[in-house]
């Protein structure tokens, strides 16, 4: 395995009309993970948009799965297996409906939590070995959401401007704990990010 080598994926919907909502979150963030290091994901392989830097003391790959959220685990599995990465060096970034909005959460293993991107990396890594970094997008019912609107419309629907504003916020703490993640390993990103609240 490449232990110098991490992959950190961030998990969303192709296509201009999911391109703002809470379900797109992990795009969104491994975007600025790779723009804070002057890099951007143009290139396409496997259904995937990526970019490879080397950066905080690694190669890193960040990766952006094309396929619709329930297929996410296809194009990262392939990357990881072909590049030999090992399972603890992947970060997968989402959306997470049981955490308060903005609330942000780095954990190691677990159960897909009814997220399917999460079900199809499971399913197509093997493993539940890779490490998750939580965004909280609240949940209908619970956070001031109106307990109508039902979660699937919920997910897919736009960041509101508060929601947006709460994001960029969240930037800095988030590129400063993925750093850590790579550089000085998970426990220590875990004490830096999870005490966000």
């Amino acid at each position: 395995m490449a232990e110098d080598t991490y992959l950190i994926a961030g998990l969303g919907n192709p296509g201009a009309r999911y391109e703002n909502t809470r379900h797109n979150v992990g795009f969104h963030l491994v975007d600025a993970l790779a723009h804070s290091e002057g890099a951007s994901l143009e290139l396409s392989k496997w259904d995937a948009r990526y970019c490879k830097a080397v950066i905080w003391g690694a190669k890193v790959f960040f990766v952006k799965p094309q396929t619709f959220m329930n297929l996410s685990g296809r194009p990262v599995a392939r990357f990881a297996e072909f590049f030999h990465i090992n399972k603890n060096n992947i970060l997968v970034i989402h959306d997470d409906i049981d955490m308060h909005p903005g609330r942000i959460k780095l954990v190691s293993g677990g159960g897909p939590g009814g997220h399917n991107g999460i079900r199809s990396l499971i399913q197509c890594l093997g493993s539940r070995e890779f490490h998750r970094l939580k965004y909280g997008v609240g949940r209908p019912g619970r956070d001031g959401v109106h307990a109508d609107i039902p979660v699937e419309r919920y997910v897919l629907a736009s960041l509101d401007q508060p929601e947006r504003e709460l994001l960029e916020e969240r930037k800095t703490s988030i590129i400063e704990g993925v750093r850590e993640f790579v550089e000085n390993g998970s426990q220590r990103a875990m004490n830096l990010l999870n005490s966000i609240k």
